[in-house]
């Protein structure tokens, strides 16, 4: 779905510009360890701004709602766990980082469904 091929290519770039500016415009005004959250955010958008994009090249060759929902559950944890990072690491408001765990279930349920669609379809 061209969908996930898109939000991918704008989560892939997110992620280098979001990178950049953590390594350059943060460093030195929030702490060594809110830097490294920031990073850990960077990573983990990267790496499934690249899965969406793998999901958008699948849903041209399946049509299978699974290919779907795999898209959907990393959408979304890209929001939760990468944006929660995002904001608490420049906040330090505590209840943001209750958020992440949620986006990270809902990554490893984009994964499962991703495997169940490699298992089933290709």
């Amino acid at each position: 779905m061209k969908f996930f091929m898109l939000f991918g290519a704008i989560n892939g770039f997110l992620a280098v510009a979001l990178g950049a500016f953590g390594a350059h415009g943060l460093e030195g005004k929030i702490t060594e360890k809110a830097l490294a959250t920031w990073e850990k955010a960077v990573h983990y958008q990267m790496f499934h701004a690249i899965a969406l994009l793998v999901i958008g090249f699948i849903a041209t060759k399946i049509d299978a709602m699974s290919v779907m929902w795999a898209g959907i559950f990393f959408s979304i944890g890209i929001v939760l766990f990468s944006g929660s990072l995002y904001i608490y690491s420049t906040t330090g408001v505590k209840q943001l980082a209750m958020i992440t765990p949620f986006g990270g279930v809902f990554f490893l349920v984009g994964w499962v469904l991703l495997g169940y669609v490699i298992i089933r379809y290709i």
